[in-house]
């Protein structure tokens, strides 16, 4: 028996016209929620912080902030998983962890992985597609920022 992979992520897909959808998919009770249209996703607010790839958030002071915006300049580079990696498990940040930049479907899994909760997909992308990617994977045997006891030691 395969133990189902617990997902949630928030989507933000660009569109070519401008608008954006939002939607959050829930793997752990199968469901999948409608994508809803919004006008626009909001600037930068007060609380939010966003981090070029090259630096090192344990240098950073997070009091205050609720939100992190990290940048994928192209999705081959992968210093933002890192990142987002070092916020959850060293620093304990409890607050949003963004992706945005040159996002795709096929990376949400590892973002998720990661520490992050929202993905801002590249323009071109499908959110629809993004279930399928989180079928794939049932399981992983390691822990990891989210679910840090290895697969052996959960309860089953």
């Amino acid at each position: 028996m395969t133990a189902k992979n617990k997902f949630t992520i928030t989507l933000i897909a660009a569109h070519a016209q401008g608008t954006r959808a939002t939607g959050q998919f829930d793997s752990e009770n199968g469901e999948k929620h409608a994508l809803q249209a919004a006008e626009s996703v909001v600037p930068a607010q007060p609380g939010t912080l966003t981090l070029p790839n090259d630096a090192d958030p344990r240098a950073l002071s997070l009091d205050g902030i609720t939100r992190v915006d990290l940048h994928f300049p192209k999705f081959t580079d992968g210093r933002a998983y890192s990142q987002a990696f070092l916020l959850r498990r060293r620093l304990g940040f409890k607050g949003e962890i963004r992706a945005t930049g040159d996002v795709l479907v096929d990376q949400l899994v590892q973002m998720q992985r990661s520490g992050f909760d929202v993905a801002v997909l590249r323009e071109d992308q499908n959110a629809a597609h993004a279930q399928r990617q989180f079928d794939r994977f049932g399981a992983f045997y390691q822990g990891d920022a989210v679910t840090t006891a290895p697969h052996f030691l959960r309860a089953a």
